[in-house]
């Protein structure tokens, strides 16, 4: 019998490594997608070695459809069901809108947004197919409300949110789950360079034992959404 599969984008580097790494360990299997290759030989020769599993991975800037439908073809080449996809490649451009450079929007968009639209409707009939799965967008806690300097980040974490709601109410007949991940300040690169306290930050690794945890509910129960903050507050 095989290992169960679960699929992550922007898989190796932050918080999608921290989601690989504790969902290697408890024995799945991974596709690991991110654009440099270099890093997800790393990735995969760590993973294969470190918890004995088999580690799949697929260089793709997903801000481009094609490159997208690359992934999801390579995916199902491998012939094998997809038990989770976590939706987690995003770009965080800070700004206003009204000085934000021409293109912004677009990319956030591209990359926030389109790459999980495409990306799950090139698996998710399999899914279908099979009656089950877990779906997990990451969107942020700029998903539910307007901060300054958010500017078009925050446009394309509010979309995607209104994503993860509808695709929630069509997967329901189908067994399929859909969760919606909002959080706070995670330390990662996306925080580079900053002179705050790392304790003011969450770690990746909170947000994949979340993912963890939500996952393993039964299957008449789901969690649609999570918050999730700094114990002290936002930054």
């Amino acid at each position: 019998m095989s290992q169960k599969l679960i699929v992550v984008t922007g898989g190796t580097r932050g918080i999608g490594r921290a989601i690989i790494e504790i969902f290697a360990k408890n024995g799945f299997d991974v596709v690991a997608s991110a654009r440099k290759r270099k890093d997800l030989n790393e990735l995969q020769n760590f993973i294969n070695t470190e918890y004995k599993v088999k580690c799949f991975t697929y260089a793709a800037d997903l801000a481009k459809k094609e490159q997208v439908m690359g992934l999801a073809g390579f995916i199902e080449s491998l012939n094998r069901p997809v038990d989770i996809l976590v939706n987690n490649a995003g770009n965080f451009i800070p700004g206003n809108i009204y000085e934000e450079e021409d293109g912004v929007l677009e990319n956030l968009i591209e990359t926030n947004l389109y790459s999980a639209y495409h990306l799950t409707r090139g698996l998710v009939k399999g899914m279908i197919a099979q009656k089950s799965g877990h779906i997990f967008n990451m969107c942020s806690v700029a998903s539910l409300m307007a901060y300054p300097n958010g500017g078009s980040y925050s446009i394309s974490k509010f979309a995607l949110l209104g994503f993860s709601k509808c695709l929630r109410e069509e997967m329901k007949p189908f067994n399929i789950k859909v969760t919606s991940i909002m959080p706070g300040a995670v330390l990662t690169d996306s925080w580079a360079g900053v002179d705050i306290p790392t304790e003011r930050f969450m770690s990746a690794d909170d947000v994949a034992k979340t993912i963890w945890m939500a996952y393993h509910l039964s299957d008449s129960a789901v969690i649609e959404e999570i918050v999730m903050r700094p114990q002290r507050g936002d930054i």
